[in-house]
């Protein structure tokens, strides 16, 4: 299944289902041509995502052996089918952090540093055990990494004619970049910008500040010329400028509830922190979040500690091992 969205360029896009996740589907988007196509993102490896994305690629009788595949950032839903649909014609773009980073994944101490650093930050053991098979970056990702080419802050390419600018928009990931049509004023925003969810901004090692990251990419965006905003999940039913500000002010509340909540309890972890925070879960509290959305969270709050941290605004100690932050 696939729908038409927009016309010279011709843009369809297929809703790629994802299982069991809150996300629902991943917008995978289709720029094609008489000469070559532009894919953007997969979906999980998961077979209903397979089977969807397939579908849709065939009706709209893309061959990938004439098809660029641009992956917007590392998350395994964006990533995780490129060794299904890419040949070995496909040529494959990602941002050259985000590929790094993804080279590091692969590592075998990848995972076991992340484990205890959300361990120090208060998760309990219990918990990251159950998380290991339910995490989606792990149990959806590719079996293996791909060859790419890799593309840096303000690169170019063509399809069709059409000239697409690579646009660095870190803070998602590390690397996370967007696609913008200066000419047709179309930009794909991949996560970096979702109209009826907060994206979500998590700790990342290396990343001393991915929030601060992340809002310095924003006023990027904001700079453009945009008249449609196509984001990888869910609608874009409304202004893309108004969008922004929404999502600028939800982060500055969440960073002022992170700085009340230390100053009210001086002392506690990243952990402790997030359970006392406003989360949207529809009527769930924090003890009944599935393993892989308080995985989430705590990332999230770990972002906004750091922000936090690297303003000077609170301190952080260890004690046995575990973190805790003051006002």
């Amino acid at each position: 299944m696939f729908r038409q969205i927009h016309e010279n360029p011709d843009i369809y896009t297929i809703p790629v289902v994802l299982p069991n996740n809150p996300l629902k589907n991943l917008n995978c988007y289709i720029i094609k041509t008489p000469d070559e196509n532009l894919v953007i993102d997969t979906g999980f490896n998961q077979p209903e995502c397979l089977e969807a994305l397939s579908n849709g690629l065939k009706e709209l009788e893309i061959d990938m052996d004439r098809t660029t595949l641009f992956l917007t950032h590392l998350h395994s839903d964006h990533i995780g089918l490129t060794n299904h649909i890419a040949t070995d014609k496909t040529r494959i773009l990602i941002s050259s952090v985000d590929y790094d980073y993804l080279k590091t994944q692969h590592d075998e101490n990848f995972w076991p540093w992340m484990e205890e650093k959300f361990y120090r930050e208060g998760l309990s053991r219990d918990l990251i055990e159950l998380q290991r098979k339910v995490n989606p970056a792990r149990a959806y990702a590719p079996e293996y990494l791909f060859d790419a080419e890799t593309v840096s802050d303000n690169d170019v390419f063509q399809i069709g004619g059409f000239t697409l600018r690579c646009l660095w928009t870190p803070g998602h990931t590390p690397g996370h970049t967007c696609l913008y049509m200066e000419k047709e004023k179309i930009l794909f925003c991949g996560d970096h910008i979702l109209f009826d969810i907060t994206p979500n901004i998590t700790m990342w090692r290396g990343v001393e500040d991915s929030l601060g990251n992340y809002l310095e990419s924003l006023k990027k965006i904001k700079a453009l010329d945009i008249s449609l905003a196509l984001p990888a999940h869910r609608k874009n039913d409304m202004d893309v400028y108004d969008r922004i500000r929404q999502i600028e002010e939800h982060h500055d509340r969440r960073i002022n509830q992170t700085l009340s909540i230390i100053r009210e309890e001086p002392g506690l972890n990243a952990c402790q922190i997030g359970a006392r925070m406003t989360w949207s879960m529809r009527g769930k509290n924090w003890e009944e979040f599935p393993i892989q959305q308080k995985w989430f969270a705590i990332g999230e709050t770990i972002s906004h500690l750091d922000y936090l941290l690297k303003r000077g605004l609170i301190t952080r100690h260890d004690e046995n091992e575990i973190i805790y932050y003051t006002g």
